[in-house]
């Protein structure tokens, strides 16, 4: 009989969806384990003879990590994000003791997709050095008859009451998680602080930004759409030129400035989960005032892109996975980070005040083939946040995960993985 697999969990998504992962893996005769860090990782894993808080400083975590390991055979190593200091640590020893590396995502195909990797996601995915040509040839033989993106996230306000449950945990009930750190700059308090705002800011925001779209949408000029990321996101921080959103924004109007006609405009939409950490509002006016542009540039709090970018002239991003919906609807695209789309065949690498002026088309056949691969391979239909979410991914996820080849070697071995009918599920 083939030994029980063990599965060390670390951070995961706010919320529920490592431990009902976890009480699946355990039904299929696993054991799991989940590391806490925080009280809030501890209030989500309610199997608590599995739990293993970690009450250290983090410098001593590479080491415990290691001993972790080694004392309950781990075999699999579980985690959300790749960049932040203690998944990389751990990730490190787990590739020296040769364990599986299990990682999520938000999903690349969002908003209705989730990515499972293993070994790495992002800029650290299998997908950086595979080309176009590759993935066609292994498509070969599949049907290409494929379901439209939805136009919604899902479940944004899951994602932003967990996020502030989350917080509210480690701010409120520290306990014997006193030595914790988070990974970003901002305190615990203000990230709680933060995400307690938008939650309750959202029917307002919502309606301001209904009033902006239309202004854009009805406003008869010809416009470019910036997709705005977090200046704290791990993508932004670990795969771009950047070290600020401010840096980006700078570029992206200079060259604006320099190279689009007079009679266009500039959209700037912010991510859905900016709350107002970075000075992004004061720093577009500046950069406005500096350039001269006074009524063609326009900034956006979030929203829906469909109608956006179903009237845009282009889009330029450092690597929102936003931008897939662009090459979706065929819109040229500038990308100034590193991501997995940024392939020659549909991603511009004109100098940026080129492509304001003239952009370059992708050629949309290729994306639909590299769109066709991903669901085929990491994309998995549900979320992490809503109920109905989650129940779409946990009823395909686990049998990935306990599959000896990973999503991208089952599809070049000419096994890809099953999957449920998209069509009915993104409907």
């Amino acid at each position: 009989m083939r030994p029980a697999r063990r599965f060390l969990f670390l951070q995961g998504p706010h919320g529920p969806f490592f431990h009902h992962l976890g009480g699946l893996l355990r039904a299929a005769g696993c054991e799991t384990w989940r590391v806490a860090f925080n009280r809030g990782d501890d209030a989500f894993w309610f199997d608590r003879r599995s739990l293993i808080p970690f009450q250290a400083d983090a410098a001593t975590w590479p080491e415990a990590c290691a001993s972790l390991m080694a004392e309950k055979g781990i075999t699999d190593l579980v985690l959300y994000g790749d960049t932040r200091p203690i998944h990389a640590e751990a990730i490190k020893i787990a590739r020296d003791r040769g364990l599986t590396i299990h990682v999520f995502e938000e999903g690349y195909l969002r908003p209705w997709w989730v990515s499972y990797e293993r070994g790495g996601s992002n800029a650290n995915s299998r997908l950086m050095t595979k080309s176009v040509a590759a993935m066609q040839a292994e498509l070969a033989e599949l049907d290409l008859d494929l379901p439209d993106a939805p136009a919604h996230w899902g479940d944004m306000r899951h994602h932003v009451y967990y996020g502030m449950l989350y917080h509210w945990f480690v701010l409120s009930r520290p306990g014997k998680y006193r030595a914790y750190r988070p990974h970003r700059q901002v305190t615990v308090l203000k990230e709680f602080r933060l995400y307690l705002r938008r939650l309750v800011t959202m029917p307002f925001t919502a309606l301001e930004r209904r009033l902006a779209t239309r202004r854009i949408t009805h406003g008869g000029f010809p416009y470019h759409l910036c997709l705005m990321q977090l200046e704290h996101d791990a993508s932004f921080q670990a795969h771009s030129p950047y070290a600020s959103m401010t840096e980006f924004l700078e570029e992206v109007i200079a060259g604006f400035a320099r190279g689009a006609p007079a009679h266009h405009h500039l959209v700037l939409k912010a991510h859905p989960l900016e709350d107002g950490r970075a000075p992004i509002q004061a720093t577009i006016r500046r950069l406005v005032a500096e350039h001269n542009l006074a009524g063609r540039v326009h900034y956006l709090r979030g929203g829906k892109l469909a109608g956006l970018m179903n009237e845009a002239r282009s889009a330029i991003t450092v690597n929102s996975t936003a931008a897939q919906q662009a090459l979706w609807r065929g819109l040229p695209l500038k990308a100034l980070g590193r991501s997995v789309y940024s392939k020659p065949e549909f991603v511009s690498d004109q100098p940026i005040e080129a492509f304001f002026a003239d952009p370059d088309r992708p050629d949309s056949r290729a994306y639909r083939d590299y769109r066709h691969y991903l669901l085929e391979t990491s994309q998995v239909a549900g979320g992490f946040y809503s109920a109905r979410g989650r129940r779409q991914l946990l009823r395909q996820v686990v049998d990935m995960m306990l599959s000896d080849l990973d999503p991208y070697d089952r599809l070049s071995a000419g096994k890809p993985v099953p999957r449920q009918n998209l069509k009915l599920v993104s409907g």
